[in-house]
């Protein structure tokens, strides 16, 4: 497993199986393009910063293959690491619906779960772009359940695909995760994989194979569930790109010197001056908010996030 550092954003759009470590989160991630790809239309991205404390986790799935979904993926890198430094994560999505737009008016689409780890209080902001729902292993209850907004109706009202409207904030909703639980993203070629008697599986379907899995290793637990759906029924998982990402906190706190938070303004104005001079917006000024930037100073301030919108 390698280690992250801040400003650092890892992933892409072919064959990958691997984990990275940062402050206050592990990941792992496996992604399969069909058949011998070498890129497919299945995008993934982990970005880290903020001084260690925010880890935002993208996974999205972009109808098609080759030269095109390779260029989406390498706007998306651009917008994960302009906004790497922002707790809230709607003007990043705001910003991927409308890099979108052109894709869905030629007749294509992407579906995408944004997800954004905040380390001092080990809350998870979630926000689903037509994407299927992450799942969430409690390490206290030992079970996986569906992570999704109780607000159904709201939900509902703007889980819809990138590109296909023009929506001011896609809904989104905050949890906060124990140290040992588990949150799953993946594309949808699992939960379109087949049951023994060939039906899909769905979301329950998988909820149970899942269930079935041991969750104590997550190095472990990816290749394993993975398996468990091959076996499933023949023929899974073999006519799609094939992509899992998972995440856990781990409990280690960001350590900044003081001497690093005072200079933090400092690094971000010569990010952003070494961004200008090569033509690019993507220097990672952090949002204007009182965690984003007090946070960096003092830690009290951190805890002024607003994340956790439910029990």
């Amino acid at each position: 497993m390698q280690t992250m550092q801040c400003m650092e954003v890892w992933g892409g759009n072919g064959l990958v199986d691997s984990g990275v470590s940062m402050a206050g989160l592990d990941a792992w991630v496996f992604s399969r393009p069909y058949g011998q790809s070498a890129t497919g239309g299945d995008v993934h991205y982990v970005s880290s910063c903020a001084t260690g404390r925010i880890t935002r986790l993208l996974v999205a799935d972009v109808s098609g293959h080759g030269a095109e979904v390779a260029d989406i993926a390498a706007n998306l890198r651009r917008l994960m690491r302009r906004f790497i430094n922002y707790i809230d994560q709607n003007a990043f999505v705001r910003e991927m619906n409308g890099q979108f737009s052109a894709l869905s008016e030629s007749g294509r689409f992407a579906t995408a779960l944004v997800t954004t780890f905040f380390a001092p209080t080990n809350e998870v902001s979630v926000c689903n772009a037509g994407h299927p729902p992450p799942l969430h292993y409690s390490a206290k209850k030992r079970t996986w359940t569906v992570l999704e907004s109780a607000s159904r109706e709201a939900a509902s009202g703007a889980n819809i695909p990138l590109g296909i409207a023009d929506l001011g904030d896609y809904e989104q909703f905050g949890v906060r995760l124990a140290v040992g639980d588990l949150v799953l993203c993946y594309t949808d070629s699992l939960i379109e994989s087949r049951a023994a008697d060939g039906s899909m599986l769905g979301m329950q379907g998988l909820l149970e194979i899942a269930r079935g899995v041991e969750a104590g290793n997550p190095t472990e637990f990816v290749h394993a569930l993975l398996e468990a759906v091959a076996k499933a029924h023949e023929g899974n998982l073999d006519g799609d790109d094939v992509t899992v990402l998972l995440f856990r906190p781990n409990g280690m706190s960001p350590c900044v010197p003081i001497r690093d938070r005072i200079l933090a303004p400092l690094r971000i104005i010569r990010s952003l001056a070494r961004s200008a001079a090569r033509g690019g917006g993507d220097g990672g000024f952090p949002e204007i908010s009182v965690p984003a930037i007090g946070g960096a100073l003092m830690s009290r301030f951190n805890r002024r996030t607003g994340m956790t919108r439910e029990p």
